[in-house]
């Protein structure tokens, strides 16, 4: 009996060190396996997922359309994070960034002497072809750029004038603080006053519902609101495409903005490396009707010029 313990003692002892074994290599990180690795080490996607926060970005309504997309974009990769998006104007957007409002200020143009010592950051992040439109019954094709100036400063009063039907021409106007107004003022009436006729709307999307709801209406818009309520003119007998931007022969267009005051950091910096990244830039960004931020960059005048 003594002798069968003995044997039963170094069976257990046998099985205690195998034992002992088997869990000191389960306390190894294991390279090669299928399953996640058990290293303190943060991977990436760890790195990525901690991202967290709120972003506010506010701004031009013409660039509201691609931020809404990749705050939801982002958003879905980073569900920490929040981004909300508004419009507003160009204006608000630049004031609201500079008085640390917002993260973000959206803007059409560049922003202006009063904002140098706001210790601004410029971040171009795309180009936005723009385009006068018409209500379809006007029954013109396009405007040169003097009779685009005339219409709009009110020197042409009726569309028989431009070569549609005898109707008149209701203009309708954004607001002084609008990239979009401000865009055209410079390239369409090289810096002159608008007629201070017509009716002004607040939005890119609600002079767009303006012009398609009102007979004899012109109005200005950025390409991304085009549907078929309104008809794009072409400027000087050139359509937008982004072939006629790229060579120059298209001049209504703007160049996208997103400033931060300082450079960015945590979640802000991120969304703002997710727009430029080459995936949102080579995909999303004409699927989104705008064109992409390197698209002009041989002819960086134009980045400046709309300022």
């Amino acid at each position: 009996m003594l002798k069968f313990m003995s044997k039963k003692g170094l069976s257990i002892s046998l099985a205690a060190v195998l034992t002992l074994g088997v869990l000191a290599g389960c306390g190894k990180t294991d390279t090669n396996a299928s399953g996640p690795a058990t290293s303190n080490k943060p991977t990436e996607t760890t790195a990525a997922q901690e991202i967290s926060g709120t972003v506010t970005a506010s701004g031009s309504s013409a660039l509201l359309p691609l931020v809404k997309e990749a705050a939801k974009l982002f958003m879905e990769k980073n569900p920490k994070v929040t981004i909300n998006p508004t419009a507003g104007g160009s204006g608000k957007g630049l004031k609201d960034v500079a008085d640390g409002i917002s993260n973000i200020g959206n803007s059409d143009v560049a922003a202006g002497d009063e904002y140098k010592d706001k210790n601004l950051k410029e971040h171009v992040v795309a180009i936005a072809p723009f385009a006068l439109i018409v209500n379809p019954d006007v029954g013109i094709e396009g405007l040169t750029k003097q009779q685009a100036a005339d219409i709009f400063m009110g020197k042409i009063k009726n569309w028989k004038e431009v070569g549609g039907k005898d109707a008149p021409i209701n203009v309708v106007h954004r607001p002084d603080s609008s990239g979009s107004r401000k865009l055209v003022q410079q390239i369409v009436l090289d810096g002159k006053d608008f007629t201070k006729d017509g009716v002004v709307q607040e939005s890119t999307g609600a002079v767009k519902t303006a012009v398609g709801s009102q007979s004899g209406s012109v109005g200005y818009i950025d390409t991304p609101y085009l549907d078929n309520t309104v008809k794009a003119l072409k400027f000087d007998n050139v359509a937008f495409s982004k072939e006629t931007i790229k060579d120059g022969s298209y001049k209504l267009f703007g160049t996208e903005r997103m400033y931060t005051k300082g450079e960015p950091t945590g979640a802000t910096k991120a969304f703002l490396d997710y727009i430029m990244s080459p995936d949102f830039q080579t995909k999303k960004v004409e699927e989104l009707k705008f064109l992409p931020a390197d698209l002009l960059k041989n002819k960086m005048i134009y980045f400046r010029g709309m300022s």
